[in-house]
């Protein structure tokens, strides 16, 4: 491939790319204009990384058209920094969620998540009443638990249910407490729980406290 090809191809990979950060950047602006606090908060990171892209792309779109080495060797120096940044956060995640791989659970076809499984820096973020306080907000204008009643209309449904993970944290309490099940959003908490896990306890059939406060949901 000779030279005049290759900046041809980074010209049109860049243009395109250029593109597509205008197009995380109107979404940025999309999100702040709802009232939800929740969207409004990825407001700025979403901003901040359609700029980023944006910007490496001129960078390399320019390069090429301009046949200007200097900036060829800054965007390639910039993608190597976002290749290193991508592996140290795939690094991270794989040792921060490595034995949070969920337990199986007889008779159940999703599995089921404890805290303690995840790294002690993790479980210091989660217990941080500020960050849960905004996270559990964001759950429960989520919708999802209640919309577990409207997909699972029978009983036997809802049994053979295969449950997203924070269904089965957030929107219900832990198999271990023995709770009869009445229907998908209601359990009978009249009957003494079996376990000393303390998610027993805590968890409510209303529909804004659910499972929310739970170690199985965070």
């Amino acid at each position: 491939m000779g030279m005049g090809t290759s900046n041809f191809v980074i010209r049109w990979i860049n243009f395109l790319t250029m593109l597509l950060a205008i197009a995380v950047a109107i979404f940025g602006v999309w999100m702040s204009t709802h009232h939800d606090g929740c969207r409004k908060s990825l407001t700025l990171p979403v901003l901040g990384l359609g700029g980023f892209i944006f910007l490496v792309s001129m960078i390399g779109f320019l390069g090429a058209l301009k046949k200007n080495a200097i900036l060829l060797w800054i965007y390639l120096i910039l993608l190597c920094m976002i290749l290193v940044a991508i592996l140290v956060f795939t690094v991270l995640a794989f040792i921060i969620t490595n034995n949070g791989s969920g337990h199986n659970v007889s008779g159940l076809r999703y599995k089921e998540y404890q805290l303690k499984d995840y790294s002690s820096w993790f479980l210091k973020q989660l217990n941080n009443t500020d960050n849960w306080k905004r996270l559990k907000s964001c759950l429960v204008k989520s919708e999802d638990c209640n919309n577990i009643a409207k997909q699972y209309k029978t009983l036997k449904q809802y049994k053979m249910a295969k449950l997203t993970p924070i269904e089965a944290g957030c929107c219900r309490p832990p198999s271990e407490c023995g709770y009869p099940v009445v229907n998908a959003s209601y359990y009978d908490l009249s009957f003494h729980p079996v376990s000393s896990n303390e998610d027993c306890k805590l968890y409510k059939n209303s529909r804004v406290v659910k499972c929310y406060n739970c170690d199985s949901c965070k």
